[in-house]
């Protein structure tokens, strides 16, 4: 891991020259620049909002605020949004690097750590925005941004572990990035962001707890609308499973590090 950390410091011109690239790259030829990257989460939360805030209102246990059910909402959109953008991008960026991969010697550890910092800076835009809109509507409490820095952490772990092992399954059965694409839509659909967990059958309630990003939206959820403390309970096993994700992640990069480059 200190290997590991040393390589990435001393790429960091590659990392950061890469990163600056890649969002002139994205963002200057278009008229509304990074606007965009703030329209669609905003249209997102825009219609959920006006569908569902009347029903979903009255459900949020505990809550009797205007906005409750808009915080809950920007709250997990804007998470998902982090942790989807680093799986999709991390399973699929082997394949799209490949001509650089095959000219360039660099560790390629650092295209991983390009993915996850764009997606960062990306969420920290959002997130900045959202801040505004909690300060306006005298929603804000400074100790909710702290509690939520070790479960970005975590979510990022996780993430990242988990799209940097589909990167590598990806490299050899392509039919790997069909599928992370199909189970996005599904995984979404199966965590609580537009609809309230206690809202479902208590078996439905039960299933979907085994689900990661449930439980670390679940307590997103619980710093930001009732200012309460994680559950480090019930987040010890998705702290397990990104740990393990993340090891499994670095023993099958330097075990098909050259496989990889050939295959592609």
């Amino acid at each position: 891991m200190k290997a590991l950390l040393l390589t990435i410091y001393r790429y960091r011109g590659l990392i950061l020259g890469s990163i600056k690239r890649e969002f002139q790259l994205r963002y200057n030829m278009s008229m509304l620049g990074a606007t965009w990257l703030i329209l669609h989460p905003l249209s997102m939360i825009l219609i959920y909002t006006l569908l569902f805030s009347r029903v979903m209102k009255t459900r949020l246990p505990g809550t009797s605020g205007t906005y409750s059910y808009s915080i809950y909402l920007c709250v997990g959109i804007m998470t998902w949004g982090l942790f989807s953008e680093i799986l999709t991008r991390s399973q699929n960026i082997f394949i799209e690097c490949a001509s650089l991969l095959k000219k360039l010697n660099f560790p390629h550890i650092c295209l991983t750590v390009i993915i996850t910092l764009s997606a960062i800076i990306n969420f920290t835009i959002i997130f900045v925005l959202f801040l505004i809109f909690l300060i306006i509507t005298g929603n804000f409490h400074f100790i909710s941004i702290i509690r939520m820095i070790p479960l970005l952490i975590i979510e990022v772990m996780f993430a990242l572990g988990l799209g940097m092992v589909l990167g590598i399954m990806n490299i050899f059965f392509r039919d790997v990035g069909q599928f992370v694409t199909v189970l996005l839509q599904f995984w979404f659909w199966f965590t609580p962001i537009i609809y309230v967990l206690s809202t479902l059958p208590e078996l439905a309630q039960t299933i979907l707890k085994y689900n990661p990003m449930t439980v670390l939206i679940n307590n997103y959820q619980r710093i930001f609308i009732y200012q309460q403390p994680i559950e480090w309970g019930c987040l010890f096993p998705v702290i397990v499973v990104a740990i393990v994700l993340c090891i499994l992640a670095i023993d099958l990069f330097r075990k098909y590090a050259d496989d990889m480059v050939d295959e592609l």
